[in-house]
């Protein structure tokens, strides 16, 4: 079904466009990745969909039946209503039943004889039996439980920043909707959430647009990319690793075709510096070329991050921690860790959100002091703390202020000194930008300017608490680059599996009071948790909301031998067979993948065509997630049999 139509949209701030001529079409099915750097107008496009910002340039088409949700990265709500009111509330026909017939409802336990409050609830009912709403209420209490809100009658006023946004993510998904727009979804949610809402999108009928710097996410979730590029919008029919391909060759293409351009160019003007006079029609006709060629410039780029700073020197004593413990009123957060950093240390620190993360970080940056146990930094140590927060931000500041205020110049990983301004360049802060206030910045930008200055002061331990929230994707893969050369200790809160994946060597997992030590990056640890035949982090939420005062940290190795399976001995016959022919299984599934992405780039104008490709994409995406899930149930069970048989 086709849901909305976009023609010829553009919007600007002052004298920047944010993107123009931007036209598509959005049908059930369709779920967009929106990909741009900060600054560039995603937010913007985003609320412009959604009919909150005006249209400047351009229209947007829906019928009258069509309805949009829409999730913003920052939510208002109604500060006195309860979770359940809020998730409960807007003006879809489902929820005003639900509200009707609960409301009339509680009328009749306190006038149970009054005929005609009977009489409207039989009314209210044949309501919820036409709009089929009966199951809507008990669906957004498994919602608010599944995004970590148990609490149903709390005052949203009483919630923090993150509970918010999980409250205004479960009531986006919980409306009824054709359209569902959702601006950073993954911030300030756990891993395994991310991960029940990845499952939850991909079975959701309806369109979706999402922003989100989430690499795993966008790839497990989205079928078709949005790049917004300096005022203009690339559409691609793909997922976030087959975006990156088709935008390598993309830009191989704009990039030829400018060196034809310029060829083109040298020659024509030769020819007009040799005195051509425009009297014949044929000479005014190459005049007019040479001036269109020269208008036909390519789009001026954003640029791209540059991250060069250079770090203090570390001595050999680092930092230790020593049965370090901390409690949150009478509550039991965590203990018994010790630690004793080295070197190109790369910890990742995961765990429900409130088993105390962030509080190990403002123990060791000294912002606040340990319940129990004690910390030891070297004389050498220059800690840079990257918080989750704006908050610490002076917005009244200009931005070359800002950065000012740490430092004048800064030495770059190359030896070079270079000032204040120079370093705001290379983080896409042109000369005009560094003057503008800190609190006129977009939230990525400010995320941004955040990261630069914590470099300018050349750190040699960093700490990171949620470093991925609201940076793009480029400037991410950057850090993630910085990081690879940096000769400190880094130690990083995240819920960003491809993050975590891609720097850390070592997790730390915050399980109900305990700290569990792995040694492998995020996907090691799930793979290792799930050969040990451990429940997933999420099914622990509620026991480390209520564990009181519980002993400190058991070893990884105690723990491990408690929760450790039997394996089984022998494979059945159909495991035998499919175990055999899996990877021929999977491999033909992958080919006919590539086939049908072809298919799709040649067929982008024949939207019939593009539909039956796109619906046998997403039938063979399954297909190969269904696989490859058998696959790691097979050669876990190989290796397990073959252990048995050493032993």
């Amino acid at each position: 079904m086709h849901v909305i139509t976009v023609e010829q949209l553009g919007k600007s701030y002052g004298e920047k466009t944010l993107f123009k001529d931007v036209s598509f079409g959005i049908a059930t099915g369709d779920r967009f990745g929106i990909i741009g750097v900060n600054g560039t107008g995603k937010s913007t496009f985003m609320r412009t969909l959604a009919g909150i910002d005006s249209i400047e340039t351009g229209r947007i088409m829906k019928g009258n039946a069509i309805r949009v949700q829409y999730v913003a990265q920052e939510p208002e709500f109604e500060p006195h209503a309860t979770v359940l009111e809020t998730v409960m509330s807007g003006d879809a026909p489902e929820m005003k039943a639900v509200r009707r017939y609960t409301d009339i409802l509680e009328r009749l336990r306190v006038q149970p004889e009054d005929e005609k409050l009977q009489m409207q609830l039989v009314q209210a009912s044949d309501d919820m039996d036409r709009l089929q709403a009966w199951q809507i209420e008990s669906d957004a209490k498994t919602i608010l439980s599944k995004l970590g809100i148990t609490r149903y009658d709390a005052r949203v006023s009483e919630l923090s920043g993150g509970q918010r946004k999980r409250v205004a993510l479960a009531a986006g998904l919980i409306h009824p909707s054709d359209l569902l727009l959702l601006d950073e979804p993954t911030n300030h949610i756990d891993n395994d959430t991310v991960a029940w809402l990845e499952s939850y999108l991909q079975k959701r009928s309806g369109a979706l647009i999402m922003i989100t710097h989430d690499r795993y996410f966008l790839d497990r979730v989205a079928n078709r990319m949005i790049e917004l590029d300096y005022g203009r919008a690339h559409f691609y029919e793909a997922n976030y690793t087959r975006f990156l391909e088709l935008k390598a060759d993309r830009e191989a293409r704009e990039a030829s075709a400018e060196s034809t351009r310029q060829n083109i160019l040298r020659q024509e003007l030769a020819w007009i510096r040799r005195g051509a006079k425009a009297r014949t029609t044929k000479q005014k006709a190459r005049i007019d070329r040479f001036e269109d060629l020269q208008s036909q410039g390519p789009t001026q780029k954003q640029g791209a991050v540059e991250v060069s700073a250079a770090s203090a020197r570390l001595g050999k004593k680092i930092m230790e921690l020593e049965s370090i413990g901390a409690d949150a009123g009478t509550r039991q957060l965590f203990r018994g860790l010790d630690y004793i950093a080295v070197p190109h240390d790369r910890i990742g620190i995961i765990g429900v959100n409130g088993s105390g993360k962030s509080t190990l970080l403002q123990i060791i940056a000294g912002t606040r002091q340990p319940d129990k146990g004690s910390i030891v930094l070297g004389p050498t140590v220059r800690i840079g703390y990257f918080t989750q927060e704006h908050d610490e931000m002076d917005e009244s500041m200009r931005v070359i202020e800002y950065i000012r205020e740490a430092a004048e110049t800064v030495k770059t990983a190359e030896g070079h000194t270079i000032s204040a301004a120079q370093m705001l360049e290379r983080f896409l802060f042109n000369p005009s930008m560094q003057w503008t206030l800190v609190g006129k910045l977009s939230g990525g930008e400010k995320r941004r300017l955040q990261l630069l200055r914590l470099l300018m002061t050349a750190p040699n331990v960093l700490l990171l608490d949620e470093p991925t929230n609201d940076l793009d994707v480029e400037t991410l893969a950057v850090l993630e680059n910085y990081l690879d050369e940096f000769p400190g200790v880094v130690i990083t809160v995240s819920h960003d599996r491809y993050f975590l994946d891609r720097v850390v060597d070592r997790i730390w997992s915050f399980e109900n009071g305990e700290i569990r030590n792995h040694v492998g990056n995020y996907t090691e640890y799930v793979e290792w948790r799930a050969a040990q035949g451990l429940s997933a982090l999420n099914d622990q939420k509620s026991a480390a909301s209520d564990k009181q005062g519980n002993q400190a940290h058991t070893s990884t190795e105690a723990a491990a031998a408690k929760s450790e399976r039997k394996p089984k001995l022998k494979m059945s016959y159909k495991e035998e067979q499919d175990y055999n022919q899996i990877d021929g299984w999977i491999a033909d599934v992958e080919a006919q993948m590539e086939r049908n992405n072809a298919e799709m780039e040649a067929a982008f104008n024949d939207s019939v065509r593009l539909q039956e490709l796109m619906k046998q994409q997403q039938e063979a995406e399954q297909k190969l997630s269904d696989l490859l899930e058998r696959w790691t149930e097979l050669n876990e069970l190989a290796e397990q049999i073959e252990a048995a048989k050493r032993s």
